[in-house]
């Protein structure tokens, strides 16, 4: 094994992969395509294919991707609607499962809604307004889905997730079982939750309040014309990097004392609107010119104000890793979380 250093480990190695990708191919049949396309399934609308793509239809497909997972070695990624993700160029060596239509289930019982893990926040913010239930209305900000937004407390206008999830029905890639856990032992804390990567939310249930349609709709439209105001549009992931201090002190804020609203790195930007979004401005943009772009902010950060920016982009499918980005060499499942993109604007 020494003799690694020649190459030939290596390359015994990749081998070594290609089978047990090939073996996954064959146990999931038709679940499964190989080298599918994931830029489209972005917000960024970057990066290069999946060796293998599952779109389960029901939680059935889901538990039957999960039996042949258990005891594979391939890395699995669970993406939602990809509004938090950064896909390296070269792809995702592994399987990627898409849940985003893993169902469109969204009923009313009462007060109470059960969403589809995979149903966009501002959809299930839009039909609960319509339904005359109130508490859901920052969700319209959200470019996430509800699995995602369970697994990272999104929130934003001054409210989260937490504040109204009941409980969630949880898919375990690891034993390919179906369980039910109550929100009070998801952990859940601000942007975080302590939901194992292992485990896919399928479906959630949320306690809202009766109301008045008409004024939680006027509430979303107030939201929607904020974001638009200050927000920017086009391709991006949202808000880049976890606000330092909640409530004191906003990423935005410390990349604006950089000086680094407008900088660019190929087809990169930081957003002349709001430093906390980078933007994938041009055709031949690449997912390194982001990736860079994002290292720089976050090192002129500490090296000029001394705080250490946590991203809330996942980083996908690199091959080395920088602060807490994830490489695709890690045998983890990488799970894909709804992205909170106007946390800013709760904390300043």
């Amino acid at each position: 094994m020494r003799l690694c250093a020649n190459g030939q480990f290596e390359g015994l190695q990749l081998v070594a992969d290609r089978r047990a990708i090939s073996d996954l191919a064959h146990d999931l049949g038709d679940l499964a395509v190989a080298d599918h396309p994931l830029a489209y399934l972005t917000t960024y609308r970057l990066g290069g294919p999946a060796s293998l793509f599952s779109r389960p239809k029901n939680v059935d497909e889901l538990l039957r991707i999960a039996q042949a997972v258990a005891g594979s070695s391939v890395p699995v990624l669970v993406l939602g609607r990809g509004s938090n993700l950064l896909i390296a160029d070269a792809g995702f060596d592994g399987l990627v499962v898409s849940v985003a239509e893993l169902g469109d289930q969204f009923t009313v019982d009462d007060d109470r809604v059960t969403c589809s893990a995979g149903m966009q926040l501002p959809v299930a913010a839009r039909r609960s307004a319509a339904a005359a239930l109130t508490g859901f209305e920052w969700a319209v900000g959200v470019p996430g889905s509800i699995g995602g937004a369970v697994r990272m407390n999104a929130g934003g206008h001054g409210s989260d997730i937490a504040a109204c999830l009941i409980d969630v029905d949880l898919v375990d890639l690891t034993t390919a079982q179906l369980q039910r856990v109550p929100a009070g032992e998801l952990g859940l804390r601000f942007r975080g939750s302590q939901i194992e990567q292992h485990q896919v939310v399928v479906r959630a249930r949320i306690q809202l309040a009766h109301g008045s349609a008409s004024d939680a709709e006027a509430e979303i439209s107030e939201i929607v014309r904020w974001r638009r105001e200050h927000q920017p549009g086009g391709r991006n992931a949202g808000s880049v990097f976890v606000n330092p201090i909640p409530g004191q002190l906003s990423a935005g804020e410390l990349i604006d004392r950089t000086g680094l609203r407008g900088t660019t790195i190929g087809g990169a930007s930081v957003s002349q609107k709001h430093a906390n979004f980078i933007q994938a401005i041009g055709d031949d943009t690449r997912a390194a010119d982001v990736r860079a772009l994002i290292e720089l902010v976050r090192t002129r950060v500490e090296s000029e104000t001394g705080f250490r920016l946590r991203s809330e982009v996942r980083h996908v499918g690199f091959h080395d890793d920088a602060g807490d980005v994830e490489s695709a060499a890690d045998r983890a499942v990488h799970v894909d979380a709804g992205h909170p993109v106007d946390s800013d604007r709760v904390d300043q």
